[in-house]
């Protein structure tokens, strides 16, 4: 069904592999005119020129970087003249115990799947305030529901993307905006490759391998949220494997 997603206009970060690029499949099916962001560019525009996208769809960039996600934004919005959807997606999972120390992981987890759902929030709002009209779907996770060893920092930055939207949602009802959290379980993606700890990783993909469903469960979930009436505001979608008891 394409339902109230043909002709919108969705920028997608972290577009190139996993959750996004489902995602861009899925919408560029339902007819969305699509502007994808990513850091792996060549893959990026590789998935475009296979989905036949115009070939300035396709943008660099790095969503710890302010100016890059503006610069995304903005291009849609010069594009098609306004922007309908924005789905911060981007994001790591460099799992480890506390105790190692391993605070350049840390960081790279605050700074992209925190500071770069921010981002995306600071590029997208204003054009979306002044249209009186948009949609911000963040991606959380279930680890932003339960904590569980060796994830600590990635649960806080997954929790934090569920506060920033919660604030968010109640912020700008003034101006028709929609905001949505979803927060998936083990879907198959590349997260557990940001592993840095190999005694870590190897767990993380063995609990892959046993429960991990297709990426495109994420974009159907996607593509529920936007395809509901304007009038209709899905905040929050939590959704794992039947099987996964986490």
């Amino acid at each position: 069904m394409s339902e109230n997603i043909a002709g919108k206009v969705i920028v997608i970060t972290g577009a190139s592999s996993g959750l996004g690029e489902a995602a861009v499949r899925r919408l560029a099916a339902d007819g969305a005119k699509l502007v994808l962001g990513a850091r792996r560019v060549d893959r990026l525009k590789a998935l475009a020129a296979e989905l036949k996208l115009p070939e300035d769809a396709a943008v660099e960039t790095d969503v710890t970087d302010a100016q890059q996600v503006k610069a995304l934004v903005d291009g849609a919005v010069a594009k098609y003249g306004r922007i309908d959807v924005i789905i911060n997606n981007a994001g790591l999972m460099p799992h480890s115990p506390l105790e190692r120390g391993k605070i350049e992981d840390w960081d790279r987890m605050i700074d992209v799947n925190i500071k770069g759902v921010l981002y995306g929030i600071a590029a997208a709002l204003p054009h979306m305030t002044r249209q009186k009209s948009g949609h911000i779907i963040n991606v959380s996770s279930v680890a932003g529901h339960k904590v569980g060893k060796n994830n600590a920092v990635y649960c806080a930055t997954k929790t934090a993307v569920r506060v920033l939207s919660e604030g968010l949602r109640q912020e700008v009802k003034p101006h028709n905006i929609r905001t949505t959290i979803i927060s998936p379980g083990a879907v198959q993606s590349e997260l557990p490759q940001s592993i840095t700890e190999a005694d870590v990783a190897a767990g993380v993909a063995d609990f892959y391998e046993k429960f991990a469903i297709p990426a495109d469960s994420f974009a159907r979930m996607v593509a529920f949220a936007i395809q509901q009436p304007e009038d209709v505001d899905v905040n929050e979608i939590l959704f794992r494997p039947t099987a996964q008891e986490l």
